[in-house]
């Protein structure tokens, strides 16, 4: 009885793993989880550099439009101050008004120093890469206009007297067309390429203005448009006392240290002095003498004797701004007064090593 009522034994091998098996899932393979995880942090960290790259792209972006319209603005102001001198120097042109000879003079002597300036400013401006191109035609623009007032500010005591006047006119309405060459410069190719420049940057309202320093057209070009004009200031082709007329440089020190023309001499010290000593050497009062010095052509100063009499002779002291390096050659004038004929005592050029 007990082998009927027993199960075979290969049932029981059979029948309860198959039950077994059935309730159960297969369980995924550890690797498999591995990479699966490796994958999320991978897509993570792709998703943090992203998000990364373009803040970075943006601060930079950003970045850069704060630098163009930063430079436009600076051209601008500049542009927009030319003007002003621009117009006065051309109003005082048309209409000298009460002012004398030496007045006048003084008034151009301040429009050069004003656009000297302006040279400056410009040589200065913090210019971002794109501009690098504008950049060097609005130094040439303010190079141009700079070199043109130097001139006529020296001819204009000629242009206003007697002895040299046909010449200093004739001078004078060349330099006019130096500022017509910068004007069409300015118009053609720098204030264009500014504005290419910000537009192609997306940047609207920042566009550099036009500047026209050379007023009224053609007209001054011509020699007799000056000529005409410089004769409605009062003394105009005559002298406005009577002569003889002249000055001299007499002698001048740099920080106590005698200077001689072709003895080079060394100095040291910060912010330096010159001292120079001028003579008025004609037979009238003179005024607005003005007294400047330079290095390679560009100012390191200028101070003006206010009056001056007959055989007196005062000292000016010009502080050199900026200090030069190393040895240059220190050029001072006397610029010469209305009705001044000799003028081969106004300079000297002195050999000096800065250190």
């Amino acid at each position: 009885m007990d082998f009927f009522d027993s199960e075979p034994a290969g049932a029981t091998s059979t029948e309860q793993p198959s039950r077994a098996g059935r309730g159960r899932r297969p369980r995924r393979p550890v690797r498999q989880q591995i990479m699966a995880r490796r994958g999320i942090a991978l897509g993570g960290a792709l998703l943090v550099l992203i998000l990364l790259v373009l803040g970075v792209r943006g601060c930079l972006d950003a970045r850069k439009e704060r630098a163009l319209k930063g430079y436009a603005d600076d051209v601008t102001q500049i542009v927009n101050e030319t003007e002003q001198t621009s117009k006065a120097f051309f109003d005082r042109l048309d209409d000298p008004g009460a002012l004398s000879v030496t007045e006048f003079e003084a008034e151009v002597n301040a429009d050069r120093s004003a656009v000297d300036q302006y040279l400056s400013r410009v040589e200065g401006l913090d210019t971002p890469g794109d501009m690098s191109q504008a950049q060097n035609g609005l130094e040439l623009v303010y190079e141009l206009r700079a070199s043109a007032l130097e001139q006529i500010s020296q001819r204009m005591s000629f242009a206003l007297g007697d002895a040299g006047r046909e010449g200093a006119v004739a001078d004078i309405a060349e330099e006019m067309r130096v500022l017509l060459a910068s004007d069409v410069l300015y118009e053609t190719v720098v204030r264009p390429e500014i504005n290419e420049v910000l537009a192609g940057e997306g940047i609207a309202g920042s566009d550099v203005p036009k500047s026209q320093f050379l007023r009224d057209g053609v007209s001054w070009l011509d020699e007799s448009t000056v000529d005409s004009a410089l004769a409605a200031v009062t003394g105009a082709a005559s002298a406005t006392t009577p002569g003889p007329h002249g000055t001299g440089l007499i002698a001048a020190t740099l920080d106590g240290t005698t200077l001689a023309e072709g003895v080079p001499v060394s100095v040291s010290g910060d912010a330096p002095e010159l001292d120079v000593q001028v003579q008025n050497q004609g037979a009238a009062d003179e005024s607005g003498v003005t007294v400047s010095v330079s290095a390679g052509g560009e100012s390191l100063g200028e101070r003006d004797i206010s009056s001056i009499s007959p055989g007196e002779t005062q000292t000016v002291t010009i502080p050199l701004a900026p200090t030069p390096q190393g040895q240059v050659t220190l050029d001072v004038e006397v610029a010469p007064v209305p009705g001044e004929e000799v003028t081969d005592n106004n300079e000297a050029s002195y050999t000096v090593t800065f250190g």
